[in-house]
Formats: C-alpha cells, structure tokens, sequence
C-alpha cells in the first residue's frame, strides 16, 4: 500500500497540490522582479541604462540557467536519501552541495573578465548598451556563490518535500530587490549600476536567511557532516555523474531556445518581437507546470528510495492528472483569449498583429511540452538524467532539419520546429518511462 499521504486519489492530489502551490506563488515574483527593474531604469532620461541593464540580465540568466543542475541534482538525491530514512545522507549531500556551489561560484568571479566579454560579444548589443551592461556585469558576478548556494539550498528543502522554504526565499529575495532598486535608483540617483548592486545584497541576504532556515532543519536530523564525505574527490562521484548529465541537458536546452530567437530576429524586427511576445505565454504555462513536476520530484525520489513502486506509481498519474488539466487551461485560454493576452503585451499595432498570426502554435503547444514538463520531474527524482539528457539530442536532431526543411515557411516553419522539438522530447521521455516501467521501476500498474 502507497503511504497515507497517497493511500487515496483525493489524498494524493492534496499531497501534491501542497507541494505544488508555493513553487507555482514563488514562480510569480520572478517576472515581477523583472517589471520593476524595467520599471525604475525605463524612467531614466536615457534609454541606454535600459538597454544595458536588460543585455546584462539576459547573459546572467543564461549563466545561472546553466548551473541549474545544482538545485535538481540536489533535489533527486536528497529525495532518495529521505526515502531512505538516512539522515546522515540528507545532511552530507547538502554540505557536498554548498561547498560546489561556492567552488563553481569562486571561479565564476576569477574569470568574470573572459566570461562577460565572450557573453555580451555572443549578445551583440550596441557598443553603448554593451558598456553599459559589461558595468553591470562585473558587480553583479559578485553573487554568483550566493545565487549558486541558493539554488542547492533550495533543492535540499524541495527534496524533503518543504516547498514552502521556496516560496519564502525567493519573496525575500524578490522583496529586498525591488525595495533596493528604488532606493539605489530613485533614491541616490544610481543608474545601471544601482540595480546590480541591488541584486548582489538581496543574493546575500537571501542567502543568510537560507541558511539560518537550514541550521533549524539541521538540528531535527541526526548524524552529522563527514569529513569523508565532504572532503574527499571520491565521494562527489554520484553528484558528479548527475549534475554533469544536467549540465549538458541544459546546454542543449539553451541552444534550442538560442537557436530559436536568432532565427526569428533574421526575419526582421518585427518578427523577432512577436516571437518574444509569444515566448512570455509559454513561460506563463511553465510557472504552473513546474510546480507539479518539482511536487513530483520530491514524491518520486522518496519513493525510489524506499523502493515503493505504487507510492511512485500514485504520484504520477496524480501529477499527470493536473499538469494535463493545467495545459488544457492554457491552451482554451490561449485560444479564446490569445489576443487580449497580446494586446497587453505590447501597445505595437505591427507587432500585435505579427503575434496574432502565430498564435494557433499556442493553442497546441501546452498539450505538447506537459509531457516533457511532468516527466523531467519525475527522471529528476528518480535520478535518471542520462535519459534527461538524450531526450534533449534526439528532440535537436529533430528540430533542426524540420526547421531546414520548412525554412520556405517563414516563422511557421520555425515555430513548426520548436513545437517538433518538445514534441520528439516528450516521446522519448514516454517511451523511456514506459520501459522503466516495466523493468527498473517495478510497475504496478501499465500506464501514467
């Protein structure tokens, strides 16, 4: 029998909604963030802060975005480790975690010179913008091991199925972000440089809050911190083998999402523009979807590290269950509702009406990408990112010769081969569920 927190379909889908809701709130500060920073610089006298700020916070996505693996990978393996019922486990990967993210956060800032002028030169702003964002740049690297550190925290309390912590965090960060761009910038008369150093104290500030909530979770586990597990090479090879696989599946996803925009800004302004506005509707889907696959990582892992293959079984179709009524919302919602969501978007007449006429790829796409959504989740917490990773590389090799191919069809052929790409990717995440399923996962049931 599944554990009584999934002993009943109501009771899972309670579980789950739990888990879920405090990610998909904490989702919803990021974009706000976003709003306030254009906000306060798009005020100034000179358009040019805009446009260095928004070149610089487009390279440290990218750059943070790449080191994601630090919260998934810490996600699936504390979750096991949980399943598992060994503390000791839980409180090790964490220190493994921390001490990697301040690594790869130190030589972030040693080679912040090569890094940043390599990142804006790939971008190709305008040489004042450029400047502008290299300023913003160098100070704001200066987080790089809060922002890291962060992200392992947070995949430590998520894989002990504590997503309030997230919620928390990322409020706080979000918080002391905004109240600072508007003291630095409004209030002392900062510019670029204002809202870089507001980012770098509310990292910290983040981060000492983080970690003041990990001592009190410290003190409820028993064991304690290794000096095997901690300091020895030998004992990050799981960690090392995990994150290296999400480090390569996230490149991959990078390249397609790069690969995307610069064949859309070939075909003009315009073009580019609309695209980016339809970008923002799948993103407003992903906030929702992520916080049921992050629900079903956490649940996933315990289960695996239990070895409760119906308690794994119960938490996938109850994650299916309401990504597929979520990706159904969005989709109606797209369809009926597709050009009042544009409209706010943009006040551009050319650019609305570009938008609008690619608009049917938005109405499909959500019923196309849940699959994708709900089954990294799921290969997350069970640790299964070789799988992850090969269903970024045979998605791309499919991506790319249907957009050759359709290259006649304008951005049609382009949004064709983004929608065949999550397509290919969430039949090969199927297919190796499926066959998981049946061997490695010890099935109770044939189906999600």
């Amino acid at each position: 029998m599944a554990s009584q927190e999934l002993a009943t379909p109501s009771a899972a889908r309670r579980r789950i909604w739990m888990l879920a809701w405090p990610i998909i709130l904490s989702n919803i500060t990021v974009p706000l963030l976003g709003l306030v920073d254009t906000a306060v610089v798009g005020h100034l006298p000179d358009s040019r802060y805009l446009a260095g700020v928004t070149l610089g916070a487009t390279l440290f996505s990218f750059l943070y975005w790449g080191f994601g693996f630090l919260r998934m990978g810490t996600t699936g393996l504390t979750s096991q480790a949980v399943g598992r019922e060994s503390d000791s486990d839980v409180r090790n990967l964490l220190g493994q975690s921390l001490l990697m993210a301040a690594a790869i956060g130190t030589l972030l800032i040693l080679f912040s010179q090569p890094l940043i002028s390599l990142g804006l030169w790939l971008l190709n702003g305008s040489e004042v913008a450029t400047e502008l964002a290299a300023e913003y740049a160098h100070i704001r690297i200066l987080s790089a091991p809060a922002v890291l550190a962060n992200y392992a925290i947070l995949g430590w309390f998520l894989g002990q199925q504590n997503s309030r912590v997230t919620l928390l965090i990322l409020v706080l960060t979000n918080s002391v972000n905004i109240a600072l761009d508007l003291l630095f910038v409004v209030g002392f008369g900062m510019t670029s440089d204002g809202v870089a150093w507001a980012t770098v104290i509310a990292d910290y500030t983040a981060l000492t809050f983080g970690l003041w909530l990990v001592m009190r979770q410290l003190k409820l586990l028993e064991g304690r911190f290794l000096r095997s597990r901690l300091l020895r090479v030998a004992a990050y090879v799981e960690l090392f083998h995990v994150n290296a696989n999400l480090f390569v599946r996230t490149l991959g996803l990078l390249f397609a999402m790069a690969f995307f925009t610069s064949r859309g800004a070939v075909q003009g302004d315009t073009v580019l523009a609309a695209n980016a506005v339809l970008l923002q509707f799948i993103m407003l889907t992903s906030y929702a979807l992520d916080g049921f696959a992050h629900a079903t990582e956490a649940i996933v892992g315990r289960s695996v590290g239990r070895r409760r293959w119906d308690e794994f079984a119960t938490a996938v179709r109850t994650a299916a269950w309401f990504s597929l009524v979520t990706a159904a919302i969005a989709s109606l919602a797209f369809a009926l509702g597709g050009h009042y969501l544009i409209a706010l978007l943009t006040g551009l007449p050319e650019v609305r009406a570009t938008a609008g006429s690619y608009l049917p790829w938005m109405g499909a796409m959500p019923l196309i990408a849940v699959w994708s959504y709900l089954l990294d989740g799921v290969f997350i917490g069970a640790t299964a990112i070789r799988e992850m990773r090969n269903s970024i590389f045979v998605g791309l090799a499919a991506y790319l010769p249907v957009w050759w191919v359709t290259q006649g069809w304008g951005n049609h052929g382009l949004w064709l081969a983004f929608l065949t790409f999550s397509l290919v990717r969430s039949a090969v995440l199927g297919t190796y569920y499926l066959h998981h399923r049946r061997t490695r996962w010890r099935p109770a049931i044939s189906s999600l």
